[in-house]
């Protein structure tokens, strides 16, 4: 059965890595994204599919296109044009937000209108077009500062505006899926890494690009906070079953490997890489910590295991070593 797909944000890294794996496994299924291209751009979505750009006037269904892919360039915190963009789509993977702890600090308000109210959007878009299938991510944000692992039960305490809009969004998820019977499905993505990275401000795309540039490291305080990295590849195949899996309407999931990483461990697997690869000695320097740094962070996975069938399988240096090659 061909599957129509609506994606937003799918023309940065996680979008079109989601939408090369939907074109090399499910050829005939049919994709829209829904970007304001600033951070992805037309040419980042052309590395994976081609595609057309939506035209309102002519309002073409999916299954009119001749091509895999229609892009409409606009902002999800356009209520018409979210309901627009919804029409006859099947699932909705909702990736566009206002990523990162540090935008939200500089300006919680923008954070809170695109996290918050644009998720709202989505999903009132899928409620109006009757989509049965919806897909959030989230992040360990929402939590905030516990013990790990982080487990979906724990009660949420998010220490940044980011984490805030990103359990609003969780919120509403849930009550969608209770109220109206939208199979919504939130999903906590760890520290996710890999290929096509090239505009994620992320730590590992950030070093990557610095290291291969002959620069220095500069890393928060001293290195031991911890982080759970996620390859790119075992992200998407996470996204693909929360898709498939029936009886999973409303619930959460953190997405990650189950292991534990400091940032020190993970420089030192970049370092040794990058020395690998390039023949090239990176120097790393130390400075003052942020103060809305979550200092340990890694998830406990067995829920999504049992329930969606998933666990990470690429292990971090092979998926470091990948993502050096592709940026190299």
């Amino acid at each position: 059965m061909v599957r129509k797909w609506l994606i937003t944000g799918g023309c940065g890294f996680i979008g079109s890595s989601l939408i090369k794996r939907i074109r090399v496994h499910n050829p005939e299924d049919r994709i829209r994204v829904l970007d304001n291209l600033s951070i992805g751009s037309r040419e980042d979505l052309l590395e994976v599919t081609e595609f057309e750009i939506f035209d309102e006037e002519s309002r073409k269904d999916l299954s009119d296109i001749s091509l895999p892919c229609q892009l409409i360039v606009g902002d999800i915190t356009n209520e018409k044009l979210a309901v627009i963009a919804a029409e006859g789509v099947d699932t909705i993977v909702h990736l566009a937000a206002n990523t990162g702890v540090g935008p939200s600090v500089e300006n919680p308000r923008l954070d809170c209108i695109s996290n918050v109210i644009g998720t709202f959007n989505l999903l009132e878009a899928a409620r109006i077009n009757k989509v049965p299938s919806f897909v959030f991510a989230s992040s360990g944000a929402p939590v905030g500062e516990v013990d790990p692992p982080i487990h979906e039960e724990l009660a949420a305490h998010p220490v940044s505006p980011y984490g805030a809009s990103k359990l609003a969004g969780e919120g509403y998820c849930s009550a969608y899926s209770k109220t109206y019977g939208l199979d919504t499905v939130a999903l906590r993505f760890g520290n996710v890494y890999g290929p096509r990275s090239k505009n994620k401000s992320s730590v590992v795309a950030k070093f990557i690009k610095l290291a291969l540039a002959g620069d220095s490291l500069d890393i928060y305080g001293d290195g031991s906070q911890t982080r759970d990295f996620i390859y790119i590849d075992d992200l998407v195949e996470a996204v693909i079953k929360s898709t498939n899996k029936v009886g999973v309407g409303g619930e959460v999931f953190q997405i990650a490997t189950a292991r534990e990483t400091t940032v020190n461990e993970m420089v030192d697997i970049l370092v040794s890489v990058i020395k690998d690869i390039c023949g090239r000695t990176v120097t790393t320097n130390y400075s003052t910590p942020s103060f809305t740094e979550v200092m340990r962070n890694y998830s406990d996975t067995s829920k999504a295991l049992e329930k969606l069938q998933w666990q990470a399988k690429v292990g971090l240096r092979e998926g470091i070593t990948k993502t050096i090659r592709w940026f190299k």
